[in-house]
């Protein structure tokens, strides 16, 4: 992963209370046919065209986990589905995003050979980086068996998400 511009992310992202308008006009550019909601194929899609940022677009697990977490947040309209993001939920998704790709740039710092899994050997090797952004780990074994609460012997992104949550994990982007 090339470095990251973390000022023209943090830019394009409106997300400051006074900004609502800011959102409502990209709303309205995610939402290519006027529905009100937002599929996620929509949000993809507008990752890339509309916010133009192509390290947001190649992260797609963080755009998954972000969608996930805020298309539910808010229930207004009976007549969608629970799979789409309205309106009151996007700053939510916009800030969710922002959450999800530090940790995805985060664990992409960890996984060595790019195979989407933190072996215990990649975490480790990494332990000087991960204790700038949560503090001293410890046993890095027993860390390690925490955070892979499925006990594959890997660490998947969705478990790096948890803990890293739990450890208000700060990668300073």
């Amino acid at each position: 992963m090339s470095e990251v511009n973390w000022e023209e992310i943090h830019a394009k992202l409106p997300t400051a209370k006074d900004q609502r308008d800011e959102r409502r006009k990209m709303f309205d550019l995610f939402d290519p046919n006027g529905n009100g909601v937002l599929s996620l194929a929509e949000v993809d899609k507008a990752i890339r065209d509309v916010l133009a940022i192509d390290e947001i677009f190649d992260s797609k697990p963080a755009i998954m986990r972000a969608f996930q977490a805020a298309k539910n947040v808010r229930n207004t309209r009976s007549d969608v589905g629970p799979d789409y993001i309205e309106f009151l939920e996007f700053k939510y998704f916009l800030i969710s995003l922002r959450q999800y790709f530090e940790y995805w740039v985060a664990f992409k710092r960890i996984d060595d050979d790019d195979d989407r899994r933190i072996s215990l050997d990649e975490f480790t090797q990494a332990k000087d980086i991960m204790e700038k952004w949560v503090g001293e780990i410890g046993d890095l074994e027993g860390e390690f068996g925490k955070i892979d609460s499925n006990d594959g012997g890997l660490v998947l992104f969705d478990e790096f998400c948890k803990w890293a949550i739990k450890k208000s994990l700060d990668f300073g982007g």
